[in-house]
């Protein structure tokens, strides 16, 4: 049975440098699970990333065992980050953010498929019930976007951000929706200042 990578299907969008550019992404389907806080001290999202996991390889493996089987690559976790005011977002308010992760899911996944999954893993792990009830399936469409590739630990951000917002500002655009990133690197097994996250943020015309 062959495999589907993502990665390598889109791999335009999953590559960043240290410089900033422009892309443009169709829709995408998403596993997404929203929440509020610092993630780094809310148990809410300790409990979501393990909801999610849980589903994205119930999916894996649930969609090994279709007529016709098919298999992907689970992807890399990704967030999205906001605040109910945008104009007073900022990277050391954390306890103000609301979130959104996601893991991105090939077009053949259905909610059907979607629900089977969660009715097995609420069965095996009703210790993050909750978690597990609030994810949901979704066709996201960003856009006109810029990214860029920041290396390093994700509490030395701020400069890349700056770097990023600086660049869109000169191409005449301004910034819309939600602060994304993707984490390409497990911090579990790589070094901080080794880590690779790809910051993208949505933009417009200044004339929209």
């Amino acid at each position: 049975m062959p495999k589907l990578d993502l990665r390598k299907q889109y791999k335009d969008f999953y590559k960043a440098g240290p410089e900033p550019r422009l892309l443009t992404l169709p829709p995408l389907l998403y596993l997404c699970l929203d929440g509020r806080g610092d993630p780094n001290r809310s148990p809410e999202f300790g409990a979501g990333m393990q909801a999610l996991y849980a589903l994205a390889y119930g999916l894996k493996f649930a969609a090994k065992k279709q007529n016709p089987p098919q298999d992907f690559t689970v992807m890399a976790l990704e967030a999205l980050w906001w605040a109910e005011d945008m104009a007073a977002f900022s990277l050391e308010r954390r306890d103000e953010w609301l979130w959104r992760a996601v893991i991105l899911q090939p077009d053949f996944i259905t909610q059907a498929l979607m629900d089977s999954v969660r009715a097995e893993a609420l069965k095996k792990k009703p210790e993050i019930a909750d978690a597990l009830k609030k994810a949901f399936l979704l066709t996201a469409e960003e856009g006109n976007c810029a990214q860029i590739m920041h290396t390093g630990p994700y509490s030395a951000e701020g400069p890349t951000v700056a770097a990023l917002h600086a660049f869109i500002e000169a191409q005449g655009l301004r910034k819309r929706g939600k602060h994304h990133e993707i984490y390409l690197s497990d911090p579990r097994r790589s070094e901080p200042e080794r880590m690779q996250t790809i910051i993208r943020q949505p933009v417009e015309s200044r004339e929209s």
